[in-house]
């Protein structure tokens, strides 16, 4: 093969490492360790299988030990809305609430909002509402 396989390996960690820097997520950092590791062992062999072996090898070691790990401290946090004050207050519905019409709004706080039945019920108007969750920018009530 000859010596200069050593520099696609150098190459490719480099590539992968930088795009790692512009992902906001650990998506191909194994890929930059298991490339350098393939580049170390063309010190010990130029057979190109085995060390595509090695790249593969420590690459999915470095994936499968860490992975639970960056997972826990990667996990996307939900981030709270002014909406998500409303969850367990009360509220009067002010349209008829019929979700297979995709009908219905409830006024919470004196502002409108639309809204579903969390039971699949038709809830009338006049009906006091507890809202359980918000799905898009819908509120999901149930009858009080």
């Amino acid at each position: 093969m000859g010596d200069y396989i050593v520099y696609v390996w150098v190459i490719f960690a480099i590539f992968m490492l930088i795009c790692e820097a512009l992902t906001t997520q650990l998506v191909s950092i194994w890929f930059v360790i298991g490339g350098a590791a393939a580049a170390i062992s063309c010190i010990f062999t130029d057979n190109i299988l085995i060390q595509s072996i090695v790249f593969l090898s420590v690459s999915l070691l470095c994936l499968f030990a860490t992975r639970p790990f960056v997972k826990k401290i990667m996990k996307n946090k939900k981030q709270p809305t002014n909406s998500d004050r409303l969850i367990g207050r009360v509220g009067i519905v002010t349209l008829d609430i019929v979700n297979q019409k995709g009908e219905g709004q409830v006024n919470v706080d004196g502002k409108i909002w639309s809204a579903k039945s969390a039971d699949e019920r038709e809830i009338k108007t006049g009906a006091n509402v507890r809202i359980s969750s918000i799905e898009g920018v819908k509120l999901v009530v149930e009858v009080i």
